[in-house]
């Protein structure tokens, strides 16, 4: 995909993807990553010699867009790379498919990681190069734990446009095109549903209320935090 840029005139879902709509707290809770881990990646001067997201300001919630690559930067500190790699890996991919965000596209899902696994090139990189392809059983590693991640996003417009966020077992997403980008089931924010659950509601009411299924609303419930039986 060619670089965005949320301009008068195109649909207003894609103006959307780059409107600051998660705080910080809530994006590393996502990404399943920790805050100081998102602080750094954003605002540190790393490999390239500049801030991997310098257009974000400093306390400004994160767009839908930073928050997908975070979901994708989380996989790869969880295989040990330092953020400085990362952000190398970012900027290769973003010249080599001229995208802002480079991880949250199409083209990173189906050429970006094979292009990773067989890459050799990446002498400047060397902690990265043994993740991907020092053995078969680190191979092995990476591919599962990419594929995994991958697999959690629906791709519309050549983009990550749906995250289920909690796991395709789940029935909670992300859509920028629903509820400002929320959490929801079936449209109906999770937050929304721990506020009803708080004032003293129960599951059936919950369901009765909103019209969803009582595994939606559990689902939703368990999303953000309360122990409600399966």
């Amino acid at each position: 995909m060619s670089t965005m840029t949320a301009e008068r005139g195109i649909d207003p879902w894609r103006r959307r993807l780059f409107l600051p709509a998660y705080r910080a707290s809530d994006a590393a809770r996502y990404a399943n990553i920790s805050p100081q881990v998102l602080s750094n990646w954003h605002s540190r001067r790393l490999t390239t010699g500049r801030p991997t997201l310098p257009e974000r300001q400093p306390g400004r919630h994160l767009s839908y867009l930073q928050l997908v690559e975070l979901a994708f930067v989380s996989v790869f500190r969880r295989l040990g790379v330092s953020l400085e790699a990362i952000a190398g890996t970012r900027e290769y991919m973003r010249q080599t498919f001229n995208a802002e965000h480079p991880f949250a596209e199409y083209a990173f899902k189906t050429d970006g990681v094979r292009m990773l696994l067989t890459w050799r090139e990446f002498d400047a990189i060397p902690e990265l190069n043994e993740v991907i392809v020092a053995d078969a059983g680190g191979q092995l590693g990476w591919e599962a734990m990419m594929s995994a991640r991958l697999a959690e996003f629906d791709y519309e417009h050549d983009l990550a446009l749906t995250w289920h966020v909690a796991g395709r077992q789940s029935h909670v997403k992300i859509d920028p095109r629903l509820s400002f980008g929320a959490p929801t089931v079936s449209g109906v924010p999770t937050w929304v549903l721990k506020g009803r659950w708080e004032a003293g509601e129960n599951l059936g009411d919950i369901v009765d209320d909103f019209g969803i299924e009582e595994a939606e609303a559990a689902d939703g419930l368990r999303f953000e935090g309360i122990p409600v039986a399966a």
